[in-house]
């Protein structure tokens, strides 16, 4: 153990709680990053945003594993697992999902154990309503997996689901890249967006085992690339956002024939920006109050921000925000749906944007904290 992770639990008491002035129901938020690189992280992160000004206290390392790029926090809010994107030698799986204990005052992490991911390079994970089956998008080798959620937070393989076709880019889309796994709002089923197949895949969910098994899927439109999937807070829509096409596809959700329909693209940027080289989207989110859609477009460096039409959930862009820094790879919108936090994983940056609550536009708010190759944000939402 290095000296300071002796001293841990006395530096979060002093940055997590003693620093903040404002509320003890301030959240905590966590950040995933990359470890290999020159940033220098070591693996997960905590700070926590202060409601009343929207500051963030300095981060401190709360545990060491190797690249912890994508968090989730299980229902109950006492567990956070992660997942460790590592790619192995001659496409041979080396991914794992680790499984920790929450100290909710402090935000200390204690791991419990640790699971391989079921394939190579995995990079998502969610928890199913029930907190009884944890999912997983591994990228490398397009496969999505479940895992068993203990009662002790422990996780136990369950199974995995190879998908199998590609796409019309030959050099993106040779082969299915799983890029992301969300349950349903019911847990009955998973939504599993590919990149490399241009579909969401549509697994059933029985959590009482920790597994999947193979139900339909959706087509999006050729070339697209889709990544990240949000359902809206009413159960009825999903939005995902394209990587490649710099789109957001929305969706009507099935719940009794748990199918998924298409009935709107848009973009994410500008029509007068969409021909800059390198860019291309990454995390997408639904305000909790249901009126706001947000995405990050990536190269560009900005937060596009839609609203939501109540009554059919079509889309309307707003505006695109810089995020005052670079590479959006992932955001986070903290509990209570009025402060975004928008990480840019080339600037080693958080910032912090407030939300207008009647129009959905950000505002910064001068707010910037340092964190190495961050990644990933949850927050630990507070009694």
């Amino acid at each position: 153990m290095t000296p300071r992770l002796h001293f841990l639990p006395f530096l979060l008491s002093l940055s997590l709680v003693a620093a903040t002035a404002a509320s003890a129901a301030d959240p905590i938020v966590f950040f995933g990053t990359y470890t290999r690189g020159k940033a220098g992280s070591k693996g997960i992160y905590a700070s926590r945003l202060n409601l009343e000004t929207g500051e963030l206290n300095e981060p401190v390392v709360v545990a060491e594993v190797e690249n912890p790029s994508f968090l989730a926090i299980h229902p109950n809010r006492r567990f956070l697992y992660a997942v460790s994107e590592i790619s192995g030698a001659d496409g041979k799986p080396a991914g794992g999902v680790t499984a920790y204990r929450i100290e909710s005052e402090t935000g200390a992490l204690t791991r419990i154990n640790a699971q391989p991911s079921g394939g190579d390079g995995p990079c998502h994970v969610s928890i199913d309503p029930s907190g009884r089956c944890a999912l997983v998008a591994n990228y490398g080798s397009g496969v999505a997996a479940a895992l068993k959620i203990g009662e002790d937070g422990a996780l136990t393989f369950g199974n995995a689901i190879q998908h199998t076709g590609s796409s019309v880019d030959p050099r993106r889309q040779k082969g299915p890249h799983a890029h992301s796994a969300n349950p349903s709002p019911d847990g009955r089923h998973a939504f599993v967006a590919d990149l490399g197949l241009d579909k969401i895949l549509i697994h059933r969910i029985d959590p009482a085992t920790g597994t999947l098994t193979e139900h339909g899927f959706v087509k999006v439109e050729p070339g697209s690339g889709p990544r990240h999937l949000a359902v809206h807070p009413n159960g009825r829509w999903a939005y995902v956002i394209n990587e490649m096409a710099l789109t957001v596809t929305a969706l009507n959700y099935d719940a009794s024939g748990g199918s998924l329909a298409p009935f709107q693209t848009v973009s994410t940027l500008p029509d007068a920006d969409r021909d800059q080289a390198g860019l291309s989207t990454a995390e997408i989110q639904v305000h909790p109050g249901g009126k706001f859609l947000y995405g990050s477009n990536r190269g560009h460096d900005t937060i596009a921000v839609f609203s939501i039409d109540p009554a059919d959930g079509r889309l309307t862009r707003l505006e695109n925000e810089p995020i005052r820094g670079q590479t959006p790879r992932n955001f986070a919108l903290d509990p209570t749906g009025r402060y975004l936090l928008a990480e840019g994983q080339a600037s080693n940056t958080v910032s912090v944007f407030r939300i207008d609550p009647e129009t959905g536009r950000l505002e910064y708010t001068g707010h910037t904290i340092e964190v190495p190759s961050p990644v990933c944000a949850k927050f630990l939402a507070t009694e």
